[in-house]
């Protein structure tokens, strides 16, 4: 896997406090600002109470005496196949999302959003907490694309209504755009900006069609170009900071070594 010497280096001059103390994975950024404010929070030795206070990778941060060290950020492209969880465990022992990268990196990835154990596709892992939580967040509009395959030849017509706009048993949905293939009349693509719990295929339920297979085939910009099903790549720089800009975080300085 390419890329990899590019996984692990971090970050920002200085970073808030609570921010530091939230990413390293040791409580939310609310009970870090409890922590800092009860006076349960050391830099260097010394008691710090202000919220506000900024701290860089070669502070040394110990919260109520235990040290917390702030993980470099991972980030890594999967294209799930069939059969795969979208989480980090499960009860009945089936294969997840981290089972799939398991030899990618030491560090602890979470999957941002979920596929449904039969759609295959592209699907983010990381632990970098600000982007997953606003990539998946319905306000910043990210983009995901779906490759569909129905059990029949949805008509002209009902393409326009799904495209017009359909209504769901927990609302309406008005696709970004749907294209029909021009090999196979039964498969076609749907952009959407939603990330709604079995959204595509209750959209070809709606028709009185099922979904015979279903694949995410672009997502936030990145596609599937070149990946096999089952198969992970590292983003690249430009990639990762092109997510972050989408989102409207701060880019990521990958000429500093990480902690």
């Amino acid at each position: 896997m390419s890329n990899r010497a590019n996984q692990g280096k971090y970050l920002r001059d200085e970073i808030r406090l609570n921010k530091y103390i939230a990413h390293a994975g040791f409580c939310s950024r609310r009970d870090a600002d409890e922590y800092i404010e009860n006076g349960k929070v050391k830099i260097n030795g010394k008691v710090v109470t202000e919220l506000g206070t900024k701290v860089s990778t070669d502070d040394k941060i110990e919260v109520e005496g235990q040290r917390v060290s702030l993980e470099p950020f991972v980030y890594i492209l999967l294209n799930k196949g069939k059969d795969t969880i979208s989480t980090t465990d499960d009860e009945k022992d089936r294969n997840t999302v981290l089972d799939a990268v398991e030899d990618a990196t030491g560090y602890r990835v979470y999957p941002v959003g979920r596929l449904d154990r039969n759609t295959m596709g592209l699907i983010i892992l990381t632990n970098d907490g600000d982007l997953a939580h606003r990539l998946m967040h319905p306000s910043y509009q990210v983009k995901k694309t779906y490759e569909v395959e129905s059990d029949r030849i949805l008509t002209d017509d009902e393409l326009t209504q799904m495209v017009n706009g359909i209504e769901l048993e927990d609302g309406f949905i008005k696709p970004h755009q749907i294209k029909r293939s021009n090999y196979k009349p039964n498969i076609i693509t749907i952009t959407v900006f939603e990330g709604r719990n079995h959204l595509i295929r209750r959209m070809i339920s709606f028709f009185g069609a099922d979904v015979v297979r279903l694949k995410r085939i672009r997502y936030a910009g990145l596609n599937d170009k070149d990946m096999r099903i089952g198969r992970w790549r590292y983003l690249k720089q430009k990639e990762i900071n092109d997510l972050r800009r989408l989102v409207k975080l701060d880019t990521l300085d990958f000429n500093r070594e990480g902690a």
